[in-house]
């Protein structure tokens, strides 16, 4: 917000995509509504697990665009130490983080192009957490079987990733009436670098464009899009008028896409 110039009563809506909210309820995005004293602000909570933060911004796309609201804080924010069993050889994949984006008007053929959203619910046991929800309420049973830990099947995650995000990003493309060679800088969701490779040679788009953080954070779930963002726009790499693609995937499944030219 200070970045951006935005003052906490300007704030019109907050959006917090997280898969480990502070509460079942009240939302996540309440409680940082009143540490914020954004006062004319509404607030809810988005899960999509990883992809939850494109999903965000493009619910919060569509208050500008249609010029119900003026600024809207978007936020991806995740502990995910909190659910892993750390005994698990997949332990090393989730860290902790956040990051955070203030959308505004801007001129006509800047900002959000296109984006793509798509989810497919027939297998939701690749990665879940079992418990702590209505259908397997908090137990002496469920926590000595750890069914509060997040559980994946890595096999699972890397097909459905390589395959989803070149058709996500295919379409946005397509919708935005550009091509694969136009995009300058692809700001990617964590989920491995083995995936990010695999998109590259699949989309035909050199790796050298695809960031990666991972290195230092692991997957930070609803986390990694913000975060890389705000470390590349720092690093000075985004010009006006160069395009920049946003892609994801997560449980659910889910997955997403936006192409945006940044703007001035």
């Amino acid at each position: 917000m200070r970045n951006s110039g935005t003052k906490p009563e300007a704030v019109d809506l907050i959006i917090l995509a997280t898969t480990t909210p502070r509460r079942i309820a009240p939302s996540t995005a309440c409680f940082v509504q009143h540490g914020l004293k954004a006062i004319n602000s509404a607030a809810f909570d988005l899960n999509a697990v990883c992809s939850g933060f494109i999903y965000s911004m493009s619910v919060g796309v569509q208050f500008i665009t249609s010029g119900a609201y003026q600024r809207v804080l978007v936020i991806g924010a995740d502990t995910f130490s909190k659910i892993t069993d750390w005994s698990s050889r997949n332990c090393v994949f989730f860290g902790d983080g956040a990051g955070a984006v203030v959308f505004a008007p801007c001129p006509e053929g800047e900002g959000v192009l296109s984006f793509d959203l798509g989810a497919d619910g027939s297998d939701g046991s690749s990665w879940t957490v079992l418990a702590g929800g209505s259908e397997l309420p908090t137990s002496e049973e469920t926590i000595k079987r750890k069914l509060h830990y997040w559980q994946m099947d890595g096999k699972a995650v890397f097909q459905m990733a390589t395959n989803k995000i070149p058709f996500t990003l295919s379409r946005s493309l397509a919708k935005a009436g550009l091509t694969k060679e136009q995009i300058d800088h692809i700001i990617p969701h964590q989920p491995s670098i083995g995936i990010l490779k695999k998109t590259s040679e699949i989309t035909g788009i050199p790796f050298e464009k695809f960031y990666t953080n991972m290195d230092r954070y692991a997957n930070t779930s609803s986390a990694t899009i913000p975060m890389l963002l705000a470390e590349v726009q720092q690093r000075g790499l985004l010009r006006p008028g160069e395009i920049v693609a946003f892609i994801a995937v997560g449980a659910g499944w889910t997955w997403g896409s936006m192409i945006v030219r940044w703007a001035k």
